[in-house]
This record gives C-alpha cells, sequence and structure tokens, in this order.
C-alpha cells in the first residue's frame, strides 16, 4: 500500500477529507520520528513498539571490488509487531 492509498483509506474510514487524512499521518509519523529521538521508543499497544537501537561499527567488505573498508556505528529504527497486529495477519 503506497502513501496515497493509505491517505485515502484513512479519509474514508475517519470520515475526513483526503487534505485532512494526509495532516493527521503526516503528523503521525513525525511525532513517532520525535519519539525515537527523545526516548528511542513509541509504543502503540497492541499494534507493536518501534525503537532505535544503536548498530556498532564495523568492517564489511565491498562486494564490487573486494576491498575492506570501515563502517561507522549509527542509530537504527526498528520495529517489532505487537499481539493485535501478529493476530490479524494470520
Amino acid at each position: 500500500m503506497s502513501k496515497t492509498e493509505l491517505v485515502e483509506f484513512i479519509a474514508s474510514k475517519a470520515g475526513l477529507s483526503k487534505a485532512d487524512a494526509n495532516r493527521a499521518l503526516d503528523a503521525t509519523l513525525e511525532g513517532i520520528t520525535e519519539g525515537l529521538k527523545k526516548e528511542g521508543k513509541v509504543a502503540l499497544v497492541g499494534f507493536g513498539t518501534f525503537s532505535a537501537k544503536k548498530r556498532a561499527a564495523r568492517d564489511g567488505i565491498n562486494p564490487l571490488t573486494k576491498q575492506p573498508l570501515h563502517i561507522d556505528a549509527k542509530m537504527v529504527a526498528s520495529f517489532k509487531a505487537g499481539s493485535k497486529l501478529k493476530d490479524a495477519i494470520n
């Protein structure tokens, strides 16, 4: 599902205009992003938990040149599905 399709779905389910649904979706995504930046975790009970995890620095190999390279440490986003979401897709 694309963002446009999701906005249309939200608009029809919530009785909103597409513009309002788009603003609501953008605000939700911005809230999740800010929550990850500030607290490192956003939990939506039943749906799942977004979390920011630190990935350690490591050495890798460039697959084209086979030359070794260093990959810096960084923060990555992860998602763990909640019980209601797991049950809904099975």
